[in-house]
């Protein structure tokens, strides 16, 4: 097959490139020759000579050479030259295999300095990067990417206590009420409740001797700081107060824009986030607008926008060709109009309420044409319940116009009243033999009921002591009953009156 493969490429191999040289000025040249035939069909080093010859005798460079002898010459020098190149490339392989594993090993997120060598088995034993390096080499270079990762690790951690203290002191620094009087143990809950401290993984995870270094050093440097800020405290209090409004503003426009606050917010649903910002602790227990007042112009300031920002809606959808729909979900809806620039200036609350009023217009429009159906299918169903009952009953009077007799077969008195018009009218046999069958059934009860009264008729009455006993024994019961309603009644007032 291989032989056969070459053979076909050996053409497009001649157009593609340039003719082959065909004439010799010496030996040696030939040979070479010969040689770089053997390694243009890619004959491999371990290829026996009819192998090889099968590979390479379509090529008119092969019969250049006369005696056999001094091609099997040339061709096993080929071999022992190719045999070179090959464990070379062999060589290279493997040694970019064992640089691809380093290379993983170093930047895979799987891979620490205290992970054994048969949980690094486990873990990547099925990929190809492993499988690539025989298992002396994998040892070899997992020893060597442990050392690297225990001294990379070191690095790192000394460099994360230095980030991580500088982190916290920027942290401290920010923080407003950590004041010269703060102690650690407050510290460490004002901390957790700072967005910025604990959403920091490193942070959090901290030796709490470098963190109480850092407090330490930070509380030294409120210290000093307090002397100077006594004189100025009037003057700084007043701009604070002005400063914390605008900042509680500033994050009434942030959870607008997050999509958290909108005109249908309500003050007990963001309490718990507004109340977990330095924002909002700053504002408690300063004279003027609360946060609750400065929540509350927000909220009434987005909703004076509705009407504005519906008519935008509707032009919006408008031009967009949209029709809200009852199936229409506020994902497809909400989708639509944030395609449009003029959206980002619109209340996601404004939005939500448009879509309900929307929303609401068409159940409406949907209700009313479902309750017209229904009263027209109910008319329907009675007009059709109508003719049927009156073809019945023509139906019926045939048969007595005919004094069809209960004990009369059908095969009978179909014969009877067949080509009649009733009879023509009710389509189906099995209506027909239907009503037969019930009209003999009330002819039978007839009968019976007139035979039934026939024989009451014959037995005596009752008489009139004894409708009377009855009627006695009737009024007695009543009257027991209702005097032990009246027990129960006496007996819960007096329990009640007890109570």
């Amino acid at each position: 097959d291989d032989s056969g493969s070459n053979k076909d490429s050996a053409p497009d191999s001649r157009n593609s490139t340039p003719e082959p040289k065909l004439f010799f000025k010496d030996k040696k040249e030939a040979i070479e020759a010969f040689k770089d035939l053997l390694r243009e069909r890619d004959v491999p080093s371990n290829a026996s000579w009819d192998t090889a010859v099968k590979l390479i005798s379509s090529d008119p460079r092969f019969p250049l050479m006369r005696k056999l002898n001094e091609k099997k010459q040339a061709f096993n020098a080929y071999k022992t030259q190719r045999l070179k190149e090959e464990r070379e490339e062999q060589r290279q392989r493997a040694k970019k295999a064992r640089e691809d594993l380093e290379e993983f090993l170093m930047t895979s997120q799987d891979m620490n300095s205290c992970m054994k060598y048969y949980k690094c088995e486990d873990t990547f034993g099925h990929l190809d990067v492993w499988r690539n390096v025989s298992e002396s080499d994998r040892r070899d270079i997992y020893d060597d990417v442990v050392f690297s990762l225990a001294k990379r690790e070191k690095e790192e951690a000394k460099t994360m206590k230095k980030n991580n203290m500088k982190k916290l002191s920027e942290i401290l620094d920010a923080m407003t009420n950590i004041n010269h009087r703060t102690t650690w143990q407050e510290a460490q809950q004002m901390l957790l409740d700072n967005h910025t401290f604990s959403n920091n993984a490193n942070l959090l995870g901290m030796d709490k001797e470098d963190a109480m270094v850092v407090f330490e050093e930070h509380i030294r440097e409120l210290e000093k700081e307090e002397e100077e800020d006594k004189e100025r405290e009037k003057k700084r209090l007043k701009r604070q107060q002005r400063k914390n409004r605008d900042s509680f503003v500033m994050l009434l426009d942030e959870l607008h824009e997050q999509g958290k606050l909108t005109s249908m917010s309500l003050w007990v649903e963001l309490y718990p986030i507004i109340s977990a910002d330095l924002r909002f602790s700053a504002m408690l227990g300063q004279p003027g607008s609360t946060p609750l007042d400065l929540f509350k112009f927000y909220v009434e300031d987005l909703k004076s926008r509705f009407h504005d920002e519906k008519k935008i809606i509707k032009e919006i959808l408008r031009e967009k060709g949209f029709d809200v729909q009852v199936n229409t979900s506020f994902e497809e809806f909400a989708t639509v109009v944030c395609e449009d620039r003029r959206s980002a200036t619109l209340d996601a609350g404004n939005v939500k309420l448009t879509y309900n009023a929307f929303l609401e217009k068409m159940s409406t429009h949907v209700s009313d044409l479902s309750l017209q159906a229904e009263a027209r299918e109910r008319e329907r169903l009675k007009e059709e319940a109508r003719r049927l009952k009156r073809l019945e009953a023509g139906f019926k009077s045939l048969l007595k116009s005919y004094d069809i007799d209960y004990n009369s077969s059908w095969d009978d008195t179909r014969t009877k009243i067949e080509g009649e018009s009733a009879f023509e009218a009710i389509t189906l046999e099995s209506e027909r033999v239907r009503i037969f069958k019930y009209s003999e059934s009330e002819d039978d009860r007839g009968h019976s009921s007139r035979k039934k009264r026939r024989h009451r008729s014959r037995t005596p009455s009752v008489t009139g002591s004894d409708s009377s006993d009855s009627h006695y024994s009737s009024v007695k019961r009543s009257s027991r009953h209702k005097k032990s309603k009246k027990k129960k009644k006496s007996r819960s007032v007096s329990d009640m009156a007890m109570l």
